[in-house]
């Protein structure tokens, strides 16, 4: 299966991956399944520390290469195709990082990884839930 994580979940994986269930967890750790992100994800996690709703040390920059180079992530490159499917993503709001990562999701044929229910009740794209 191939794996899009949402945001969160990439900061989960790097600082605290006892937060996943059983379930979702053996899913991450399957060697037979690719995990990919968005650069969205990236630009998200980076806004989150300029606001200080998170914490990434030595500085933004260091931090951020470090996570990817720790975790075996694939990138999802934004496109054209992935910029017009996030206007067209059936989901209940405007916002740019969740209809980017939706997008994202459908363009790959990737399975979403979330706990964010506003991602959860589309049937354009395949969700992986965290309860």
């Amino acid at each position: 299966m191939n794996l899009l994580l949402d945001t969160h979940v990439i900061l989960w994986s790097a600082a605290e991956p006892e937060r996943f269930p059983q379930n979702v967890a053996e899913e991450l750790e399957n060697e037979s399944n690719e995990l990919w992100f968005s650069p969205i994800s990236i630009w998200e996690i980076l806004l989150l520390a300029e606001k200080r709703r998170i914490i990434l040390e030595p500085d933004h920059e260091k931090s951020i290469r470090k996570v990817l180079q720790e975790l075996p992530l694939r990138e999802a490159v934004i496109n054209h195709e992935v910029a017009i499917q996030s206007r067209f993503v059936d989901l209940p709001h405007q916002d740019p990082a969740d209809r980017f990562l939706a997008a994202t999701a459908i363009v790959y044929d990737l399975t979403l990884v979330t706990a964010d229910r506003r991602l959860t009740g589309s049937n354009k794209f395949a969700v992986l839930p965290i309860p």
